[in-house]
């Protein structure tokens, strides 16, 4: 679920920062052992951890075998990371941007879930 940009004043944390300061180091793995166990190259594995590149649903799937959780718990925190820096770089377009609301039953007709 992705939340509004008042949820996170600051920027939720890229999911590699999470994976290098957190769960490696919870797990007892260096960066050269996760590499060879998600069965990429160190330095791919260092893209990611540096916040250089995003977790991709691949990475997230190996990510979610190695560390035990779901591959919806990385792309989940990529997502939010992504949409706030898109909100912060829309900043000024978006309050020009008119907001409609769906009828009811085309929200749930393509399970479209709001938290009101």
């Amino acid at each position: 679920m992705i939340r509004s940009r008042d949820a996170f004043p600051v920027a939720p944390p890229h999911p590699g920062w999470i994976l290098r300061d957190r769960v490696l180091p919870g797990l007892g793995l260096s960066v050269s052992q996760a590499a060879r166990e998600l069965r990429i190259a160190r330095q791919t594995l260092h893209r990611v951890l540096a916040g250089s590149a995003a977790v991709s649903p691949e990475m997230a799937t190996r990510l979610a075998r190695l560390s035990g959780t779901t591959p919806g718990f990385w792309l989940d925190r990529q997502q939010q990371h992504d949409v706030w820096y898109a909100e912060q770089t829309l900043a000024g377009v978006l309050g020009l941007i008119p907001t409609h609301t769906l009828p009811d039953a085309l929200q749930k007709e393509i399970g479209l879930h709001y938290d009101r």
